[in-house]
Order: structure tokens, then sequence, then C-alpha cells
């Protein structure tokens, strides 16, 4: 299904057909080089509603088909993900630029993902409430409807997969528009998973913010679910407001990282710079604001800079880490501008910090220090590999300046007093708190302040994202009041009365 991955040969895995010619297309370039990659027409009004019709028409039997058969289509889909792994990470690393290496393990995650909804759909269930010794009341989950999925680039399959399975197992029909820096590896992963599932419950979209902005819109979808920038958020969330649809939204964050006193001042670089660096900083849950206690400021700065100086982009030394490029250059242009703002307000860069020469859009591994709270690398969100330094005298301090974030993602705090511990994952304002270790807890829920996130965007809670709860009372009335069990009590209708 694969034409070529390199110069300017086209990738699409469906032809650019002679009639398309004059239709607006997307055109990706590899980040690595600037060649091209690939073309994929973007999708015209009439291909977008029929999409969502087909999703209506055929959300009736999915629906209805068992949890146990949802389940196992999910099993097998899975495994023709694992079987294609090569396929998909060559695309992934020929769109985003992300290593093979990298991309072929996020593709195995995703397959991993969709074994784990496999096995969690058909459990899900409601509960039974205590009511009257003549009735029955329970909660049942039922699927939304009409889900649409927009994803970011940034993990196209890992992130895929998991949206997909838990809305699919849940019997859902989706209709998935992947980002428009990543169309190649959303049509391969829709290939892959339609051929297991019925005609009509998965359907993909390709197109760019405005296609999105348009499913986002349309009465007839009862989801929405994001993982993507905090602008497109707020107008998603806008238009669900509008059409009444629920969202699921994932929208940018500003993740903190708190150094203590007396830790390893190795070893607490060794976590910073993967979790700043790691993916060129371009992942959910990278580390982007450290506030370190100044007894270990100069030593924990120099030990991250000599970090940073072993992110290359072709390693030739032993100890050399790959480290890609951002995925295109306006991202890297947004990167810099951040870091050259920081440093022209008195920050200082101890590595990294400047455009390199050549193609591609490359960005070094970069650390500032000098750092203060009203800087745009501290207020805002970066994505990129850049680690800001922010020297506290305390923890008190730390933790107050970690938590003065509107996005409330996501934090990590090294110590080695299980007190200050405990204060962290009681006291910060964000959905996951880490400990001692700056990757896990992939799941989180919504602490955003900025309005955009809400929800859980993984793990068992996602299943609950993607199905309405319905109350049921089941009343056990005797019609025309005839005596029911008990010696003092008659049921007229649902109404109890004495005898």
């Amino acid at each position: 299904m694969l034409d070529g991955l390199s110069g300017s040969l086209i990738t699409t895995t469906r032809p650019v057909l002679l009639e398309q010619a004059a239709r607006e297309h997307l055109r990706v370039h590899s980040p690595v080089d600037g060649a091209l990659v690939g073309l994929l027409p973007v999708a015209d009004e009439h291909e977008i509603t029929q999409a969502l019709r087909t999703a209506r028409s055929a959300l009736s039997g999915w629906s209805r088909t068992s949890a146990a058969e949802r389940g196992r289509r999910l099993r097998i889909a899975a495994s023709a993900v694992r079987a294609s792994v090569d396929e998909l990470a060559a695309l992934h690393h020929a769109e985003t630029g992300r290593s093979f290496a990298d991309a072929r393990a996020g593709v195995l995650a995703g397959a991993d993902v969709l074994e784990q909804y496999a096995e969690l759909g058909p459990v899900h269930r409601g509960r039974s409430l205590l009511g009257r010794h003549c009735a029955v009341d329970l909660t049942v989950p039922q699927p939304r409807g009409v889900v649409v999925v927009l994803t970011s680039w940034n993990d196209p399959v890992g992130v895929s997969c998991g949206l997909l399975g838990a809305a699919l197992v849940t019997g859902n029909a989706v209709v998935y528009k992947p980002s428009e820096r990543a169309p190649h590896v959303g049509r391969y992963l829709t290939e892959t998973l339609s051929s297991v599932l019925p005609s009509g419950v998965l359907a993909m979209i390709s197109g760019d913010g405005r296609t999105g902005a348009r499913l986002a819109a349309d009465p007839g979808v009862d989801l929405i679910a994001h993982l993507g920038c905090s602008e497109a958020g707020r107008s998603i969330a806008e238009s669900a407001a509008r059409t009444g649809a629920a969202v699921l939204l994932e929208n940018g964050g500003n993740d903190a990282l708190i150094v203590d006193a007396g830790v390893d001042v190795d070893w607490a670089a060794e976590q910073a710079a993967v979790g700043a660096f790691s993916e060129t900083g371009q992942r959910r849950g990278s580390i982007e604001r450290i506030y370190v206690h100044r007894t270990l400021a100069d030593r924990f700065a120099h030990r991250l800079a000599a970090q940073a100086a072993r992110r290359v982009a072709r390693p030739a030394l032993p100890g050399d880490v790959e480290l890609g490029p951002l995925v295109d250059r306006r991202r890297r242009d947004q990167v810099h501008e951040q870091v050259g703002e920081a440093i022209g307000r008195g920050a200082w860069a101890l590595a990294g910090g400047r455009v390199p020469r050549g193609p591609g859009a490359f960005y070094p591994a970069t650390v500032l220090t000098g750092c203060v709270p009203d800087m745009r690398v501290m207020r805002e969100e970066t994505f990129g590999p850049v680690a800001a330094i922010r020297v506290v005298e305390d923890f008190d301090q730390a933790l107050a300046e970690a938590g003065e974030d509107r996005y409330g993602r996501a934090a990590t705090v090294l110590t080695a007093s299980m007190s200050r511990a405990q204060r962290a994952w009681q006291d910060l304002p964000v959905g996951t708190v880490r400990v001692n270790s700056v990757v896990g807890a992939v799941g989180r829920g919504a602490r955003d302040r900025g309005g955009v996130d809400t929800g859980f965007d993984f793990g068992p809670e996602l299943l609950d994202e993607m199905t309405a709860v319905k109350v049921v009372h089941l009343g056990l009335a005797v019609p025309g009041g005839r005596r029911s069990r008990g010696p003092d009590r008659v049921y007229v209708g649902e109404e109890e009365v004495d005898a």
C-alpha cells in the first residue's frame, strides 16, 4: 500500500486521480529534509455529510451487537495493527520526523491499547440502586451515538487507538479526522481497523482545521473527542454548546517538575532530560517548567545542560541520544520565539537556544536558567525540547508556583521526603501527579482552569466518557390491585398502600 517514503514520491494509500487535480489537497512535507511526503484530497461538503449519514445508519446494528462480539473484533483489529507495525511506523516517521524506533514503539502501544479496550468493553457495566422491596432500580451504559474523533499528530497511532477503541467497543459509530500533519498514518490506520468492522462503523475524513470545525458543528454529532491545541478546543466547546453534543477535550499543557532539596542531582537531571527532551518535547506530559531548590540549582542546571548536549540529530558517539526534528518549521518558529523572549528578558541559555542551519525543522535541546514566572516560556505551552529553570527558596514556593498554571494537566515532584510527596499530590491543582518518575499515569482527570480540558482521555474511565448513563426503574406492579407477596401491603400501579 506504500509507493515509497523518500524524495518527492507521493506516498498516499490512495492515488491522487487526475479528476481530483482541481481539488484542494493536504500537502505533507518531511520535517527531516522538507521533501514532499504525499498528497491527500481535502474532504468536501458532500463527503462529510455522507460520512456522518453513513455512521448514523450503521449505528443501530453496531450498538445492538453484543459487547463480547465488539470486543472480539477489536482484538482482531489489534492483531492487524501489530502486523502492520512497520508500514505504520514508516509513515509516522515520514510525516512527523519521529525516529523509526520511537514510531514503531508507538504503533505497538496502540495495538496494546486496542487489546485493553477489547477486554474492558464487555465488562463495562452500570450499577444497581437500592430502592423499595417491590422494585428494581439500575443504571445502564449505552452508546452516545455518532462520535467524531479529532486527533493530534504527535502520537497519531497510540492516541487514535485509544479513542477509537473505546468509542467502538462501547457501540458507537465513529467519524475520524486525523491531524493534517499525519493524514497518511490516519488513513492507513483506518483501513486496517475497518477491515474487521462492519461497513460504515468507522470512516475517515481528510482535512485541516476547517474540516474539524465543520464536523464539530454538525447537529448530528453526539460526542466530540479532541486531542490537540487549546484554540481548537475552545472553538469545539463553543460549537458543542450550540448543538448539545458532549465533549471530551485534552488541549495542551505546561507541566511542571519540582526538584526538592536533598535529591541526587545526577538522577534528577536525567529525569528532567527524559521529561523535557524525549520525542523532541512533543508529547503529552512533557516537562516544560522546572522548579529547583536553590541549594542544588547550579549543579542541577549544568548536569541538565550536559544531558541536553548529548541529544543530537545524528548520533555518532557512544552516549549520544537521537533528537528528531519538530513537526514543521512553523512549530520551530513558535518554540524559538518563546526562547528568544526569555533570553531577551534576562534568561540564559546554558544549552541550545539557536536555530541550526540546514534543511528540516530541527531545534536543539535547550536549557534556560534565570527564568521568572511571567515569561511566556513559563506561562504557555512550548511543545518543544526546552527546559526552563526557575530557582526557588523552599518547597512551599515550588508548590505555589507550580500550581499557577491554567492548563492543570500534570506535575512531577522529585523528593526524598514522603511527607512532601504527600503534600504534592494533595495540594497541586492538576489532573495527574507523579512522584519520583517523569513517566507513567497516562490517563488523567480534568483540572483545567482555562475551560478547555474535560473528562478522562485514557484508562477504564474513558469508557464512561464514551457512553451515556440511563437510569431504569422496574416497578413490580400488580395490575388491578391484586395482593402481592407480603402480609399487609398491596400495590396499585406503582403505589404502595396498606391492605
